[in-house]
Formats: structure tokens, sequence, C-alpha cells
């Protein structure tokens, strides 16, 4: 084999994750909508692209499971089901809470000081109250945790499940209510881990996810019965 067939093009695979990223953010702030389809023409028009870096996108996200591919229909936004959304949370639970205690245990000062800063700038964007500087601060939270956590692996389940997660979370977040007990919720995650008590930070951490699962699943349960 001749060692030019293992050159890659290092700028279309720069474009193709800068598109797989535009549209993965688009569907987690809502622009477009679970169930929505997505048609290759009209994205290449909105992002400036051809179909290629297009198609490969959508084939990335549809691995993530953020998209859903049907026979004469194409590509469309998943949907989640109330068993899956359950069942993500409760795995979610288990892994951040893993995550918040190896934070506290192994997090730098450095880290936590980040963290801190994260937490400071949700609480800012709560109050703007702009849904996608509220969603990139808790995606900006989230991934604080996982550096903290140091461990590679938790890292990649927990984005694999964030992904999914975030076809839930703006609509979680904007339930009357749910945004203070929020911040409230990632405050005690911050000063445990501040504090290196690792039990706690977990237990923080867990009780934050359960609280998000039950507002995400009572909207789940309520959509259902309403298309019923």
């Amino acid at each position: 084999m001749m060692e030019s067939d293992l050159q890659i093009a290092k700028q279309s695979a720069t474009l193709r994750v800068k598109v797989e990223e535009t549209l993965r953010q688009a569907i987690a702030k809502g622009r477009f909508k679970p169930g929505q389809r997505l048609v290759e023409r009209e994205l290449c028009e909105m992002l400036g692209v051809g179909r290629t870096s297009v198609r490969e996108a959508l084939r990335q996200l549809e691995a993530e499971g953020i998209i859903t591919s049907f026979p004469h229909k194409g590509p469309v936004v998943s949907t989640i089901t109330y068993e899956e959304a359950a069942q993500l949370y409760t795995v979610r639970a288990l892994l951040e809470g893993f995550a918040g205690q190896q934070f506290a245990e192994n997090g730098t000062a450095q880290d936590i000081a980040t963290l801190q800063a994260a937490v400071v700038e949700f609480e800012a964007a709560a109050e703007s109250g702009v849904g996608s500087r509220l969603i990139d601060a808790k995606n900006a939270f989230y991934n604080c945790l996982m550096d903290g956590s140091k461990n590679v692996f938790v890292r990649q389940l927990l984005t694999s499940l964030h992904n999914r997660i975030n076809l839930l979370r703006m609509t979680s977040m904007t339930q009357p209510g749910r945004l203070t007990h929020s911040i409230a919720e990632i405050k005690e995650i911050a000063e445990a881990i501040k504090n290196r008590n690792g039990p706690l930070a977990a237990a923080a951490c867990k009780h934050h996810i359960d609280q998000a699962a039950k507002v995400a699943l009572e909207y789940l349960r309520k959509n259902a019965v309403n298309e019923s």
C-alpha cells in the first residue's frame, strides 16, 4: 500500500466536525424540533456547505442517536419515549454521581475555580432569559464536571448521554420553577466539590439529575396523554 493512500484531508475533516457541532447545538437549542425532518438541500443552504459535509454530519448524529433515518422520508430529529428517558436519566445519575465524587477527590484547584466560574455564568444566563445562553452555560458546567473527574471513559459515556438528553434539556429547564431549583442544585454540587467532600458531591449530583428527571418525565407523560 502506498503511503499516499493513507493521507487525510484535514480541512474537510475539520469542516465536517464544525457541521456536526452546529447541527448538534441547533437541535439542543430547539432550532430543529423532535420529529422534524432534516432536508439535506435546506441544510446545505443554511450552513453554506456542500452535501458531502452535511451527509457525513448527519451520519454521525444518527450514530449518536440524535437523529433517526426512515425509508422514503430521510433523517428526522429523534424523539425520546418516556421509557427511554427514564433509562437515560437513571444511568446518567449514576455516572454523574461518580464524576462528582471523583472531581472532589482528584480535581485540581484550577478545576474547582473553573467550575465555580461556570456556576456563576449559569446563574447569569438564567437571569438573562436567553435560551441559547442557558444551554451553553449548562453544557459548560457539565464539561467542567467531566474534566474534573479525570476519567476519560466517564467523559465519553456522559457525552453520549448528554447528546440524547439535550433533546429534552431546554424543555425541562423552562418548566415553571425548575430553573431556580436547578441553580441551587448545581451550587450544592460545586460547594461539595470545593470542600473535597466526595460522598456529598456524589449525592448532590444524583439529586440534581433525579429532580431534572422528574420534570422531564412528567412533561413526556403529559404529552403522551395529550397525543393519545
